[in-house]
C-alpha cells in the first residue's frame, strides 16, 4: 500500500489590518478500509482552538475564530495516509442492479444525491444520455467520463465556483469542479444518486490532469458496488492517488476553507498543496512569516486584481 505524506496551506493576505475572522474548514480526510489515516495536524496561524463536528454528510468539519487583528491568515493540513485501490465485488445481475437502483427505498435513502439542478440545456444533454436496461449503470457512468474528457478542454481561469451547468456546456471547458459538477448532472438525470468529492489527486508514474493539487470528482452509488468514484478529468475510476476529503451535493457542501472576516474586501489568496512518500520537516510545520519587501508586492497584486474586478463590472453594465 503506497504512503503518501500531503502538505496542504492557505494562505491569506490582506493589505490592511482585519480586527477578527471566522473560518470553516473540511481538510480532514476520510478513515475507511481503502483510505487509512495514520496521522493528521493541523496548524493555524495565532493558534486558536479549532472546535469539529460531524455535518450533515458525515464530513469532519473544524470551525476556529481568530479575534485580534491580523495582517495574514495561515491554515497548514499535514497528513500522513495510506491508500489501496477499492476491489469490486461480484455484481449482481444487471436486471437486478437496475430495479433496485430505481426501487422506493434506493430513491428515499438517497434523496440528497438524486436532484438534478434545472438548466436550460437539459434536452440537449439527455440526448447524450444511452441507458440501456441491459447494460450495468457502471458502463454509462464511464462512457459519459470519457465524452466528458474527450468533448471538455481542461482548462484554468474560464469558469469559477460559481458557474453553473448551462454555462459550462456553451464554454466546453473548465477545470476538475466543473467536469464532476456535469458528471454529477448526468447521472442523476439518469436515475443514479451521485455525490462530490473533495480532496487530493497525487502525483504518480504517469502524468493525470490536476494532479498535485486539490480536486474533485463524483462517487455513484451502485446497489451491488457501493459508493463507486470516477475522475472524469481522467475518466478513470479513483483509486490509490484520489485521497478523500469531504463528500456532499456539490461544492458548497466540500468547500475545504471557507469564512469571513471584518476588515478591506481586498485580499488576496494563495494555495498549495505539497506531497512527498517521506514526512516533512519540523520546520515546516512552523507558520512562514512575510517580508515588508513581500508584502508590498502583496498589496500591488491585491489592486491590481481589484482594479480589474471595477473594470469587469463595468463592462457587464
Amino acid at each position: 500500500m503506497p504512503v503518501l505524506f500531503v502538505h496542504h496551506r492557505t494562505h491569506y493576505h490582506y493589505p490592511n489590518w482585519v480586527k477578527c475572522a471566522a473560518n470553516q474548514i473540511k481538510l480532514y480526510p476520510f478513515s475507511d478500509a481503502h483510505q487509512h489515516l495514520v496521522d493528521h495536524r493541523i496548524v493555524v496561524s495565532s493558534s486558536p482552538e479549532i472546535f469539529t463536528i460531524q455535518d450533515y454528510f458525515e464530513n469532519k468539519t473544524g470551525f476556529f475564530s481568530v479575534l485580534k487583528p491580523h495582517r495574514e491568515l495561515s491554515i497548514e493540513s499535514f497528513l500522513r495516509v495510506e491508500m489501496s485501490s477499492k476491489t469490486l465485488k461480484e455484481r449482481y445481475s444487471t436486471s437486478d442492479v437496475w430495479k433496485e437502483l430505481l426501487s422506493a427505498t434506493a430513491k428515499e435513502n438517497h434523496h440528497n444525491y438524486l436532484n438534478a439542478e434545472l438548466t436550460k440545456h437539459q434536452n440537449e444533454i439527455a440526448k447524450v444520455l444511452r441507458l440501456n436496461s441491459e447494460e450495468h449503470p457502471l458502463e454509462e457512468l464511464l462512457r459519459l467520463s470519457e465524452y466528458i474528457y474527450q468533448n471538455f478542454e481542461y482548462k484554468k481561469g474560464v469558469t469559477t465556483i460559481e458557474t453553473g451547468i448551462d454555462e459550462l456546456w456553451k464554454l466546453k471547458a473548465g477545470v476538475c469542479q466543473d467536469f464532476a459538477h456535469l458528471l454529477l448532472y448526468m447521472m442523476r438525470l439518469c436515475g443514479v444518486p451521485c455525490r462530490y468529492v473533495s480532496g487530493y489527486i497525487c502525483p504518480g508514474t504517469s502524468e493525470w490532469r490536476g494532479e498535485g493539487a486539490t480536486h474533485a470528482w463524483v462517487e455513484a452509488w451502485l446497489p451491488d458496488l457501493g459508493w463507486i468514484g470516477i475522475d472524469p478529468t481522467n475518466k478513470c475510476l479513483a483509486g490509490e492517488r484520489h485521497i478523500r476529503l469531504a463528500v456532499g451535493r456539490n461544492f458548497v457542501d466540500c468547500t475545504p476553507v471557507k469564512g469571513t472576516y471584518v476588515g478591506s474586501s481586498e485580499h488576496l489568496l494563495e494555495v498549495t498543496v505539497q506531497f512527498s512518500t517521506t514526512d516533512f520537516s519540523a520546520d515546516q510545520l512552523k507558520p512562514k512569516e512575510i517580508t515588508s519587501s513581500e508584502r508590498e508586492h502583496f498589496k500591488q497584486r491585491i489592486s491590481e486584481s481589484y482594479d480589474a474586478y471595477v473594470q469587469r463590472q463595468q463592462q457587464q453594465q
